[in-house]
């Protein structure tokens, strides 16, 4: 299978499709002609997809999957299917209230090992448009991917020791230079002298947002 990654702002890019169409398409009827069987290379291990989605469907679609999963008993090869969430707190009239938006609108994540099978069965279920990559070969998430966009927490192996440079590649700090004063593996942290307006301070990062140079 190809190595290729792809980082987590190729996952906000649309699909062949302009905006305008996605959003204005109904999803077709199960009557319509299936996609082409395209045959695939079987992962040694399950890996996260990246699906493309009717505007709105995305909970239909996880739903329409899942079930197909059970009635087809696929648990063994489709392992799991996520729409991402996030939670934040709205003040509207003097009053707070929880509201839950879809981190990424448009896109359903399926961790699944790759085969002839579950490519067949996702790329078949309604609302279903196609999946990150070229059509005939998906691409995997990287595990980096995977906890940077919170779909979930992988560890990750950050080959990093106390003494080393490294830049920032996300967050406030991002392209900052610093110099690693702590590696804490089981919080997969690490800490950081950066230097800031012309002063030396101590930061502490994720490992996903630091990479040794």
């Amino acid at each position: 299978m190809s190595n290729e990654k792809i980082g987590s702002e190729d996952v906000l890019k649309q699909p062949e499709e302009t905006q305008e169409q996605v959003n204005t398409e109904t999803p077709k009827a199960e009557t319509e002609e299936k996609p082409k069987f395209i045959k695939q290379e079987k992962t040694d291990k399950p890996y996260w997809y990246v699906v493309y989605t009717y505007s709105g469907y995305e909970n239909k679609v996880m739903d329409n999957l899942l079930k197909t999963v059970e009635n087809h008993n696929l648990h063994d090869t489709i392992i799991d299917v996520k729409v991402p969430m996030e939670e934040s707190v709205e003040i509207k009239n003097g009053k707070k209230r929880h509201v839950t938006r879809k981190l990424f609108p448009g896109y359903v994540m399926v961790k699944m090992f790759l085969t002839d099978e579950s490519w067949y069965v996702v790329r078949n279920t309604r609302g279903v448009t196609g999946f990150v990559g070229p059509s005939s070969k998906p691409i995997p998430l990287s595990d980096a991917e995977v906890r940077s966009m919170g779909i979930e927490n992988v560890r990750i192996n950050l080959d990093v020791e106390v003494g080393n440079n490294v830049i920032v590649t996300s967050g406030p700090l991002e392209s900052f230079v610093g110099v690693v004063e702590e590696v804490n593996t089981e919080r997969q942290k690490v800490r950081v002298m950066v230097s800031m307006f012309g002063r030396d301070t101590s930061v502490e990062l994720d490992f996903v947002q630091v990479k040794r140079i």
